[in-house]
């Protein structure tokens, strides 16, 4: 069973891998501020702001210190004290209403900021990843693609909202406070502070990062541990009639035993780093209190320069203390920005992604298809050569079947000709053009699709047809719906075409599914059809409602059959027999089965025989 691929846990923000705070990795997150557009003026005002949340911050250790001062012996009178703290009173309150005015500014400012260049990179990375090539797509899970969307543009918006912005704040505060410390007070108490505060910091952090990468690793072996309950209670079937409970309890039990041992090594780093903090820092905070006590009594110091220091130590010790973690914040962000930037800077199909009035279109191809000595492997898999020199011509509106065993090649032709993949060798003529000289939009405008594996959106019935001409009017959708012979059973439904149909129409019969999904091509009206194994999962009495709905489809149009059952395919104008990626037979049904040393007389006598069924 798969483990890592079946993984429950979410991906978290501490999965995104940290960039080098290098001025190359901030210089690439720069193109950010071409999102701004006419709202440059609003980033800079709340700089502006940033500056002077930071500065007023700066001012209120200053007075707040000097009114501690006033515990300590100053020669004032009652009321001259009280006149005094009722001064310092004022400032403080005017400092805070000034510090509370400049962090909303701040974060007014910046939100709005943040959200339009936000607005502006998911369009672009969605509008980008949409117009990947297909084999983007085969070689991408859809999980990852969508947290590149999501969760990493989240983490850029969290670096741009708060962490760059509290990384200058604390960094203002930090370093002018150091500063202040020398100007304000005597060296006798900055020297404790430097020697030993930077210090106990600098330990915090690798005690904090060591119990963060644990409590990681512990949460990862839960995870495991719960992908296990989930594969056994999913595969319930598979474990009982296989009798392996036994099996699926020593897994979890040998998981659970690692999270037992993990996890009282955990719980150990976390009481040395709770002892080192209550021992520790408390006592070193104490020691330089006792020692600034010794210095007041001797009159080294004022009972002023006492309390500024004790605040302006708190704000600096608190301000770098939590400079590490914004820098591991932006380093994510930055991490993120770079995965974005891989996606935005990929080769993308020419694809005109503006909304189209005019998808009624008149079919301007007619759909003749020339393949001329076509090879072709896919991009993944060079060394593995899927076609070799195909050719064969298809007048328009025939209908022409591909048939073989399981890789031969059929649906890889198919994608040639939607043009997901081009030939590493040869030629596609279309209508006696090279197929690549159309423009990619209006040549796929012409071709619809009807896979072996419908998949619906998850919306109504109406919608999902609709989808084959987002412009097609009701008329239209209900009669396509008619002559894929739909409109009945949809009818039975209370809600008629405002049925649900549930996640990948979950909620629909096979049958009722591929018969959505003719009705959403003819609605498209194409040129040319491509029937991917269209009937292969439906039972006898599915399968002959929906043919006769194939039938209607396949009327005038340039028809390429990829076969299932070979016996629906006789009426076929011309049948190419694949094997190994080669062409080895070419005829109609009649023709080919009077080869009976041929390889289809071969696989019908065999499908007969044995009902085999042959998948791509």
């Amino acid at each position: 069973m798969a483990k890592s691929a079946l993984r429950v846990k979410s991906k978290d923000k501490d999965d995104i891998p940290k960039a080098e705070l290098t001025w190359e990795n901030i210089k690439k997150s720069f193109y950010l501020l071409s999102y701004l557009e006419n709202e440059k003026w609003k980033f800079f005002a709340g700089m502006f702001f940033l500056f002077g949340t930071a500065s007023v911050g700066l001012v209120f250790p200053l007075v707040s210190g000097k009114m501690i001062g006033y515990f300590g012996e100053t020669g004032l009178s009652a009321e001259e004290m009280r006149h005094q703290l009722f001064e310092v009173g004022k400032i403080l309150l005017l400092i805070l209403i000034l510090q509370g005015f400049f962090s909303f500014m701040r974060v007014y400012f910046f939100s709005q900021v943040t959200e339009s260049i936000l607005k502006k990179l998911r369009d672009d990375a969605f509008s980008r990843i949409i117009r990947m090539p297909m084999d983007f797509f085969y070689n991408n899970q859809s999980a990852e693609l969508s947290s590149r969307i999501a969760t990493d543009i989240n983490v850029i918006s969290d670096a741009f909202t708060i962490n760059v912005a509290e990384f200058i704040r604390q960094s203002i505060i930090g370093v002018g406070g150091i500063i202040l410390l020398f100007y304000y007070t005597s060296w006798e108490i900055i020297k404790w502070f430097l020697l030993m505060v930077p210090l106990l910091i600098v330990i915090t952090l690798i005690f904090g990062k060591r119990i963060r990468s644990f409590s990681k690793q512990f949460q990862d072996l839960i995870a495991e541990s719960n992908v296990i309950v989930g594969e056994a209670f999913t595969g319930i079937l598979n474990v009982k009639s296989f009798t392996n409970e036994w099996y699926e309890v020593k897994r979890y039990t040998e998981k659970t035993t690692n999270i037992r041992q993990k996890g009282i090594k955990y719980g150990i780093l976390r009481g040395i780093f709770f002892a080192f903090i209550i021992s520790v820092i408390f006592g070193t905070v104490f020691f330089i209190l006792w020692k600034m006590l010794l210095l007041k009594n001797d009159g080294i110091i004022t009972a002023e320069q006492f309390g500024k220091f004790m605040m302006l130590s708190l704000f600096v010790a608190g301000s770098l203390g939590g400079l590490p973690e914004q820098i591991a914040s932006i380093q994510r962000a930055l991490g993120a920005n770079d995965r974005l930037l891989q996606l935005l800077h990929k080769d993308i199909e020419t694809i005109d992604i503006q909304p189209k009035q005019n998808l009624k279109l008149p079919r301007v191809l007619k759909g003749d298809i020339v393949f001329e000595n076509v090879y072709f492997a896919y991009p993944s898999r060079k060394e593995f050569q899927v076609l070799q020199d195909i050719s064969f011509t298809i007048q328009a509106g025939q209908k022409i079947a591909l048939v073989g065993s399981s890789g031969s090649g059929k649906s890889t032709i198919a994608q040639l000709l939607l043009r997901f993949y081009e030939p590493d060798k040869g030629n596609i003529y279309v209508d006696g053009k090279n197929y690549s000289t159309y423009d990619l939009t209006f040549y796929r405008q012409h071709i619809a699709i009807v896979p072996q594996d419908t998949m619906l959106f998850g919306g109504t019935i109406y919608d999902n047809i609709k989808y084959g001409n987002v412009f097609a009017t009701e008329e239209e959708i209900i009669d396509a719906a008619k002559k894929a012979n739909a409109y009945d059973f949809i009818m039975q439904f209370p809600d008629k075409f405002n049925t649900i149909v549930g996640d990948r129409g979950i909620q629909l019969s096979g049958g009722q599914r591929q018969r959505i999904a003719i009705a959403r091509a003819i609605l498209r009206n194409p040129t040319i059809l491509i029937l991917d194994e269209a009937t292969s999962n439906l039972d006898a009495e599915s399968e002959n409602i929906v043919q006769e709905a194939l039938e209607t489809l396949m009327k005038d149009r340039t028809s390429i059959i990829i076969a299932h059952r070979l016996s629906t395919i006789k009426n076929a104008d011309n049948i190419i027999v694949l094997q190994n990626g080669k062409i080895v037979q070419q005829g109609n049904y009649a023709e080919l089965m009077k080869d009976t040393t041929g390889f289809f007389y071969s696989l019908n006598k065999l499908q007969i025989e044995t009902n085999v069924i042959f998948n791509d």
